[in-house]
C-alpha cells in the first residue's frame, strides 16, 4: 500500500513516481438540475444568478447551452440572444453541497488523501493505493462509480504532480479520463495555450503574449531571468510546473489549509456613476473582511481591488499597506486611494470587489520608525476591537459608519443603523 509507482502509458508501475488524480464534475450546477429534474434534460439548460439583484449572469450551464455558445459568466441577457430557447433556474446551492459531498465519500474509498479545490474538484493522491488498481484504472471506476450512484458525470486527469493532472482533467469532457506521463507530457502540452496552464491568469497571460510567450512550451523554455524580472519568484514557479517539476503535495481533507487572503465583493443594485458611490461600497465591505481576518487571527499587508463595468470588463489592481492591518478604515481608505490613482471611470461600474492580501499573524513584530504615530494607531486598533466586540454580542449592524447611513446601492442593505460613527 505503500509502494510508489511511475505512470506510464495508462498504467501505473512501481518505481519513484507518484499517482495524482484530479476529479472534476462536469457543469455540475446544470449537471444536478438537469439529474433532479427530467423535464430539463433534452433542454438547453443555464444556472443563473438573481436577475432584480443583479446579478443576473450565467453560473453554469450544460452542454447544449454550450453548443448555442453560452459561457459562464456572461449576463442572461446575453445568453438568450444565443439561445432562444434557453431554460434559466436559479442555483441551490444546499443541493450542490450535497451532491459535493457524495461524490467526496466515493473518492473516500480509494485514498484519504483528498483535497478539494472548489465545491466541484478534487484532488486525489492513490500512490498508496496500488492493491486497488493504477492510477487510471482508479480514474476510470471513480467515473463509472459516480455516474452509476449519482447520475453526474466526471472528467479525471492522472499524473505525476498535481498541477498536469489539473490540466489532463480539462483535456477531455465530459465523461473522460486522461493521462499525462512524465514520458509524454511535452508532445500532450506543451502546444496548449499558456493560459491553460494553473496559476497563468489573464493578466499574466497578457505579460507574456507581449514578450511571445504564447505556449507552454514557450513558458518552459524562458530565460529564469526575464520571468523573475517580469513576473517575480511566481513565474519562477510557473516554469517549474511548464516542466513537470511540481512538487506539492495533495493536502488531506482534515489539513488546515493556510489563509492567503480575505475578500467580499458585490454587485450593486444599481450601476455606479462616480468615486463617492465607490468609495461607500467598499468600506461596507470591508466591514466583513476586518471581521474574518479577527476571526482568522491575521492582519493583512497588501490591499486589491477588483472593478467591473456594466461592459463587464475587468480592471484588477493591489498595492502595499503603510504596516500590518485589519482596521476596516484603513483597508477602505487604500482601497479607496488605489481606485483613485489606478482606475478611471469610463463606464458605470456594476461590482466592485476588496481583497486583504499578503497576511501575516496579528501578533507578528513590527519595526517602528520616527514618522509613524503609533499612539494613534494604537488607539484606532482599540477602538475598532471594541466596535467588533458589540457587532459579535448585538449583530453586525449595531454600530455603522455615518457615510453608510443612507442607499448606498449594495444587494440586502438594511438601511438606517442603531448607532453610527
Amino acid at each position: 500500500m505503500n509502494g510508489k509507482f511511475t505512470i506510464k502509458d495508462n498504467n501505473i508501475h512501481r518505481g519513484s513516481e507518484r499517482a495524482i488524480l484530479h476529479v472534476d464534475m462536469n457543469n455540475f450546477f446544470a449537471s444536478v438540475e438537469c439529474m433532479l429534474d427530467t423535464t430539463l434534460r433534452d433542454k438547453a439548460v443555464a444556472v443563473c444568478g438573481s436577475v432584480e439583484e443583479r446579478h443576473g449572469i450565467v453560473l453554469a450551464k450544460n452542454y447544449r447551452a454550450k453548443a448555442y455558445g453560452v459561457k459562464t459568466g456572461e449576463a442572461v441577457w446575453q445568453a438568450k440572444q444565443k439561445c432562444a430557447g434557453l431554460v434559466t433556474v436559479p442555483p441551490h446551492y444546499d443541493r450542490y453541497a450535497r451532491f459535493a459531498k457524495l461524490a467526496r465519500e466515493i473518492y473516500s474509498r480509494y485514498t484519504d488523501m483528498i483535497e478539494p479545490y472548489g465545491m466541484d474538484e478534487c484532488w486525489l493522491d492513490v500512490t498508496g493505493s496500488a492493491l486497488m488498481g493504477s492510477g487510471y484504472e482508479i480514474a476510470e471506476e471513480i467515473r463509472r462509480t459516480v455516474k452509476e450512484e449519482l447520475g453526474l458525470t466526471v472528467s479525471a486527469g492522472v499524473s505525476f504532480n498535481k498541477v498536469f493532472a489539473k490540466l489532463g482533467s480539462d483535456l477531455k469532457k465530459p465523461d473522460a479520463v486522461t493521462c499525462i506521463t512524465r514520458e509524454n507530457f511535452r508532445e500532450q502540452i506543451w502546444n496548449l495555450p499558456a493560459g491553460e496552464l494553473l496559476g497563468v491568469g489573464p493578466a499574466t497571460g497578457r505579460t507574456l503574449a507581449k514578450f511571445g510567450i504564447m505556449t507552454i512550451g514557450d513558458l518552459a523554455k524562458a530565460p529564469d531571468e526575464f520571468l523573475q524580472r517580469r513576473l517575480g519568484i511566481c513565474g519562477l514557479r510557473l516554469k517549474l510546473c511548464a516542466n513537470g517539476m511540481d512538487n506539492s503535495s495533495v493536502l488531506a481533507a482534515e489539513s488546515e489549509y493556510p489563509i492567503k487572503s480575505v475578500g467580499h465583493g458585490t454587485t450593486t443594485l444599481q450601476d455606479l456613476e462616480n468615486g463617492a458611490q465607490v468609495r461607500c461600497v467598499m468600506l461596507e465591505l470591508v466591514q466583513d473582511i476586518s471581521s474574518r481576518l479577527a476571526e482568522s487571527g491575521k492582519k493583512a499587508c497588501s490591499v486589491a481591488i477588483a472593478i467591473r463595468d456594466n461592459n463587464l470588463d475587468w480592471e484588477q489592481h493591489q498595492c502595499p499597506l503603510p504596516m500590518p492591518t485589519r482596521s476596516p478604515s484603513c483597508l477602505a481608505e487604500t482601497a479607496w486611494h488605489l481606485f483613485e490613482a489606478k482606475y478611471r471611470i469610463r463606464r458605470p461600474i456594476r461590482s466592485v470587489s476588496v481583497r486583504a492580501i499578503n497576511l501575516v499573524d496579528e501578533d507578528i513584530p513590527m519595526q517602528v520608525d520616527f514618522f509613524t504615530d503609533f499612539e494613534r494607531i494604537e488607539k484606532r486598533e482599540a477602538l475598532d476591537r471594541t466596535v467588533e466586540l458589540l457587532r459579535g454580542r448585538f449583530g453586525r449592524n449595531i454600530i455603522r459608519s455615518a457615510v453608510l447611513f443612507g442607499d448606498i446601492h449594495m444587494p440586502a442593505h438594511n438601511g438606517v443603523p442603531a448607532v453610527t460613527i
